[in-house]
């Protein structure tokens, strides 16, 4: 490839941590064009639903558009959704993410997804018809009830009372009320978008697999495994059979079941990638691109299973695309990578060995590496 004839996209997720992923696009940019000046590169920074969906979709043209809602504890914070037209971009981790509680503290019994709920509601009044709802990085295991309360359902106990916030809550469930439902949802294109396909409950569900992450020991995670099961049974009664089933469809069990929850609006599941991708119009870029770079923080054993650098390089591969990738730790082998349709990857810590140093200095550091790319792939 001649630089007169380059063109370079650059779709790379977060360094999570250190740059944003338009953060990296622009480090990016700079090392490439210190070696090939007025170079044509085209930036489209993405993401897999999780957290910096938002970001991504306002930095392709969305508009941001900022709500106050509940945080995980019930704490009002300021939230973002990004739309366009009739189509909006909801991240359930700007309302329930772990990173809205307090330093230091996790509370997997009693996080909520309420203000999930409330940005939904926020993006239906806003107008959007079309509804991208990103989850992941979540700090709750509620099933997604806190966000159906925001919308109008009552989850009650025995006395008639609603039960408390979170999942432990759910443990009191005696009886589902749905006839105050906001009938929206049902009735617009509602979009899960994730890169986990877990069921609700069980060995591989929400509250064993993810728990952990959100501060459940392990009798938490018994706790809120038994009363997530109890929830769809109770669910069972008010819905009929597809509670069941949704309970044990892929994407149930994402961002501590959130994704039962939006199942049972009406939702279809999409990996994120995949949705994310379409929605900030990827296609014509790549068609315009000799040359893809993507990337993230880490590219590891779960950049294979729906990351965005590998749907990223999926799409390039099939449309017969150069691809290849930067990140600040690499733990993929060259054959692993090449399955992907990553030609080769460009860590940070080839130029810096210490990670903690790629860490605080992962800008400059980025820059370096993309001098090599444009050295190695456009001269």
């Amino acid at each position: 490839m001649t630089d007169t004839a380059a063109r370079v996209l650059i779709a790379a997720d977060k360094f999570k941590g250190s740059l944003t992923a338009v953060q990296v696009a622009e480090r990016v940019t700079a090392g490439l064009r210190r070696v090939v000046p007025g170079l044509a590169v085209e930036s489209l920074p993405v993401a897999d639903g999780g957290e910096g969906t938002v970001d991504a979709a306002v930095a392709s043209g969305f508009e941001r558009r900022e709500v106050r809602v509940a945080g995980p504890l019930g704490r009002q914070v300021t939230a973002a959704f990004a739309l366009r037209g009739d189509t909006a971009v909801v991240e359930m981790a700007q309302a329930s993410g772990l990173h809205r509680l307090p330093l230091g503290v996790r509370a997997p019994l009693t996080a909520s997804t309420y203000g999930s709920g409330e940005l939904l509601r926020a993006a239906l009044d806003a107008g959007a018809r079309t509804l991208v709802f990103g989850v992941g990085g979540s700090a709750s295991t509620d099933g997604g009830a806190g966000m159906l309360s925001a919308l109008g359902a009552r989850f009650l106990n025995a006395k008639g009372e609603p039960v408390p916030p979170g999942g432990g809550g759910l443990a009191a469930l005696a009886r589902v009320d749905l006839s105050g439902l906001d009938p929206r949802p049902a009735s617009v294109d509602l979009v899960l978008a994730s890169d986990v396909n877990n069921p609700l409950t069980g060995p591989t569900g929400a509250p064993a697999v993810y728990g952990p992450q959100k501060g459940a020991s392990p009798d938490d995670v018994r706790a809120l495994d038994a009363a997530l099961r109890h929830y769809a049974t109770v669910l069972e009664r008010a819905v009929g059979p597809r509670a069941a089933e949704y309970a044990v469809s892929p994407g149930a069990g994402a961002a501590g079941g959130v994704g039962y929850g939006a199942l049972l609006l009406g939702a279809r599941f999409r990996p994120g990638i995949e949705v994310m991708l379409d929605v900030l119009g990827f296609a014509p870029a790549l068609e315009r691109a000799s040359l893809v770079i993507t990337g993230e923080g880490a590219l590891d054993a779960q950049t294979l299973h729906g990351k965005a650098p590998a749907g990223v390089a999926a799409a390039a591969r099939a449309a017969g695309k150069e691809v290849v990738a930067v990140c600040g730790r690499l733990a993929l082998t060259p054959e692993e990578l090449a399955r992907t349709g990553i030609r080769r990857a460009y860590p940070l810590t080839e130029v810096e060995p210490d990670p903690a140093r790629c860490v605080v200095e992962a800008g400059p550091l980025l820059e370096r590496v993309a001098e090599r790319i444009a050295r190695e792939h456009l001269s």
